[in-house]
């Protein structure tokens, strides 16, 4: 919310000298929070002038321009000095100004720009020559000036109704030399989307008078045709509980809106649109009533607020054709839907340059419906956030009535008596506050008297109550529900500074869970092996899901989000791959080539029973019931952790005396490996096959007979659709899998002083049978002696039989209470390849 000063002045004392750093200082001290600061863009010098000639030369390319000459001080005077900008002395009081426009004419008082000012952009004014003629200076149009967004010619102060002096400072004039000062509001302070709220804050947090511009309207009855018929409310939720209307009649359409009002509305981040349209916006930002106009005379019949027919269409102001659902709540006339409740009004009774006659509306609506239909249209408007986060059921008739008047006093136009009000909001229920309960809840002691005027302060009525008070909240709060919510108004409202700041003693035997532990482990030891971590996002593409699938096999039906940010990835991730590939080439686009990267993330698994997102959303402020939140939860699709990793460019770089080295499918494997071993599993790497990876270079990696993840090289035209080289090594683990199947404490090896004894074992077996198959016969078949057995040779061609293969693995024997005989590890040998024979078919090579 945008506040110009000047503006929140007309409600409340502002200290006197205070900057508006200070005047967000204090508003800070009543808990809102400060965004920045918004100045004009404009400097002077900036003066009122009077055209005196003008010459109009026509031009080779076809444009007239006319040379001015345009008095810009008082006769006998001077005008502004053009090295310093001050308007006290220097410079010629009649300057000539080349001026393209056309649409002024002698005698005219206008604006103009000297020499020294600048404007919004910035521009620069300085004396330059064009045309022929040296022009010491510029006269403004209403664009150039941040007035609008007119620009069919310069602004004649004269249709604004104004007859200055000549030589007097434009900027004051036109009230451009106001400052704005911008705070955020959070969802349960939206009254303070108003001057009068943000009024009303300030004289919290300082005592000066606060001034409600609600208590200056005259309020009447007459009999404008309206009917709320919300025959099928949702969920027992009334759609509107009040509207009003005013109608105002022959304004001028031709008339202008005021400098000051453009000025506001400028600095509140508001466009100026017309007269009746700023009035409206005007309105809504100083009282927090969000309103609407509609031209009178294109109504047919009268107003029925309701829910709107299935398939019904409204065009809205923004020029689209909306299909309405049934849920939103409609403003409607005898022919149709003319307004999206709370949100847009529609196209056919909108407000052109042509009306004359005007109807007003102002009402309350249900700040869920509202809520719901602007995010299902995804139409978000400056009403619709007010509506949504409660606006006071007391002011609408207020509203209805100062916007009548401002149309009256600035367009000219005659309002019928009085309004006509449709129903009306319930009274406030009491809250009662027994006593030292805000004490307690706090830790500060407040005086019952402390207490009591603080809330009258916010506007509650307060009366005595057994052992309490009962407090009736004001309209506008509709955040304050109970008894804790007025004790945050006490502290908040008392000062937070009186709270003392107190760290909690932490509770012993408390730290990271054994999964989160392991986690830190996982990322510690990637980062080791020198991989960086990063983080990408988890949106992707179908096309993505279909290619990297998961580990957990193909995704039929990923999970789709219902407003994507990118609409070419509506979809949530089943792997990290597609994301992993995208950061590296980023960064190879930036001409880093060399890439270790990894990710420890979510991915998202629809559930077999497809019943991800079929769960009926519970009302906003409604606590859910036990068999929602159970369908809820049960339509959450499974989120594994998983942890991927590319490797791609050198793994070592050439320097003196060494080559460079290249990542290969091989470094991934090892990456795997170091993980389960800091993790403390038994891993099993057997060839397999998974559409993300090469055929021939895809590593399955196997846990407790599980398969829980792949390594190797990711798959050529992967690798090159996303820009990046043709060999990429990759691995993709289940990371939740990992943890789950590894020991709850990692128990060290020791280390064993015996000297060990080493033979080699090479065995001939068909080539389907997979050599970690080989291997873990020969561990169980050794026995206990056996301390580690690795392949080191895989051989097929000349020499063996057609389909078969020939492995060698290195073993190593030791026994921890003796030196091994070579004739105790060949012993153990044999019998590695006895089991060996017996499990896979394999048997000694001669």
């Amino acid at each position: 919310m945008r506040v110009p000063l000047s503006w929140l002045a007309e409600y409340v004392d502002l200290v006197p000298g205070s900057t508006p750093e200070d005047i967000h200082a204090a508003l800070v001290r009543v808990g809102l929070e400060e965004e920045d600061i918004h100045r004009s863009e404009l400097t002077g010098p900036i003066v009122v002038g009077e055209v005196l000639s003008f010459d109009e030369e026509p031009q080779s390319n076809g444009k007239t321009i006319r040379w001015c000459q345009v008095r810009v001080a008082p006769e006998g005077g001077s005008a502004a000095d053009t090295s310093t900008g001050l308007s006290t002395s220097g410079g010629d009081a009649v300057r000539g100004i080349v001026c393209g426009a056309g649409n002024f004419f002698v005698g005219d008082k206008v604006v103009v720009t000297l020499p020294g000012a600048v404007l919004p952009g910035p521009f620069p004014i300085a004396a330059r020559k064009t045309y022929g003629h040296v022009s010491d200076g510029m006269i403004a149009s209403a664009r150039e000036l941040g007035l609008g967004e007119e620009h069919d010619g310069i602004l004649r102060l004269t249709e604004l109704g104004l007859d200055p002096e000549v030589g007097e400072d434009a900027i004051a004039l036109l009230h451009l030399d106001d400052a704005a000062i911008e705070i955020n509001v959070t969802p349960d302070r939206g009254y303070a989307f108003s001057i009068r709220g943000v009024a009303r804050e300030y004289a919290h947090a300082t005592g000066a008078a606060f001034r409600d511009p609600a208590d200056a309207q005259d309020l009447g009855t007459s009999s404008f045709p309206v009917a709320i018929d919300d025959r099928a409310p949702i969920r027992g939720r009334a759609g509107a509980t009040q509207f009003v209307t005013r109608i105002v009649r022959d304004i001028d359409p031709t008339r202008r809106t005021p400098a000051w009002m453009v000025s506001r509305l400028k600095l509140a981040g508001v466009r100026s649109l017309s007269l009746t349209v700023d009035i409206s916006n005007y309105v809504m930002l100083e009282l927090g009533q969000p309103n609407h106009a509609y031209d009178l005379d294109t109504l047919v019949g009268g107003i029925t607020v309701r829910r709107a027919e299935p398939g019904e269409h409204i065009v809205t102001l923004d020029e689209k054709d909306r299909t309405l659902d049934a849920e939103d709540l409609v403003i409607a006339d005898d022919e149709g839907p003319i307004g999206l409740a709370g949100v847009m009004g529609g196209g056919r009774t909108e407000i052109s340059s042509g009306s004359r006659n005007v109807l007003i509306e102002a009402a309350t609506f249900d700040p869920i419906t509202i809520a719901r239909s602007a995010r299902r249209h995804k139409l978000p408007s400056e009403a619709a956030k007010r509506f949504e986060r409660g606006v006071d059921p007391q002011i609408a008739e207020v509203a209805a009535a100062r916007v009548a008047q401002l149309l009256v006093d600035l367009a000219g136009g005659i309002a019928d008596a009085g309004n006509s009000p449709l129903a009306t909001s319930p009274e406030r229920e009491p809250i009662l506050l027994p006593d030292g309960y805000v004490s307690g809840l706090i830790g500060v002691e407040y005086s019952d008297e402390e207490i009591r005027s603080t809330l009258v302060e916010i506007g509650a009525h307060v009366e005595a109550a057994e052992a309490g008070l009962s407090v009736t909240p004001p309209s506008w709060r509709p955040d304050i529900t109970g008894k804790h919510d007025l004790a945050e108004e006490v502290a908040r409202i008392s000062g937070y500074d009186r709270i003392p700041a107190i760290l909690p003693v932490a509770p012993p035997g408390r730290g990271l869970t054994r999964e989160q532990r392991l986690r830190r482990v996982a990322a510690d030891v990637l980062a080791g092996a020198g991989l960086t971590e990063v983080l990408a996002y988890p949106f992707v593409s179908a096309a993505d899901v279909a290619d990297y699938a998961s580990v957990r096999g193909p995704i039929d039906s990923p999970v789709r989000v219902a407003n994507p940010l990118d609409g070419e990835r509506p979809v949530l991730r089943t792997s990290l791959l597609p994301g992993l590939a995208d950061v590296a080439h980023r960064n190879l686009s930036r001409g880093l080539t060399d890439l270790a990267v990894f990710e420890i993330g979510l991915v998202f698994l629809p559930r077999a029973n497809g019943t991800f997102g079929s769960a009926e959303l519970p009302v906003g402020n409604e606590r859910p019931t036990d068999e929602q939140l159970d369908a809820l939860v049960g339509g959450i699709p499974d989120q594994p952790r998983l942890v991927s990793g590319l490797l791609l460019g050198n793994a070592v770089t050439r320097q003196p005396g060494q080559g460079a080295l290249a990542w290969d499918w091989q470094d991934a494997i090892s990456v795997v490996r170091r993980l389960g071993g800091a993790l403390d599993l038994r891993m099993e790497i057997e060839q397999g096959e998974h559409p993300a990876f090469h055929p021939g270079r895809t590593a399955r990696v196997i846990v407790g007979g599980r398969t829980v993840g792949f390594a190797g090289q990711l798959l050529p035209d992967l690798a090159q659709a996303a820009d990046l080289p043709r060999v990429v090594a990759a691995f993709e683990v289940d990371l939740d899998a990992l943890i789950r199947l590894g020991r709850s404490d990692v128990i060290a090896t020791p280390v064993l002083t015996m000297p060990a004894a080493t033979q080699d074992l090479t065995l001939v077996v068909d080539d389907e049978v997979a050599a970690s198959a080989v291997r873990s016969a020969i561990v169980e078949g050794a026995g206990a002696l056996l301390e580690d057995a690795r392949l080191v040779d895989d051989y097929r061609g000349q020499g063996l039989p057609d389909g078969a293969k020939s492995l060698t693995f290195a073993l190593r024997f030791r026994a921890a209470d003796r030196t091994l005989t070579a004739a105790e590890a060949s012993a153990a040998k044999l019998a590695g390849a006895a089991r060996a024979t017996e499990l896979t078919g394999a048997h000694l090579r001669e």
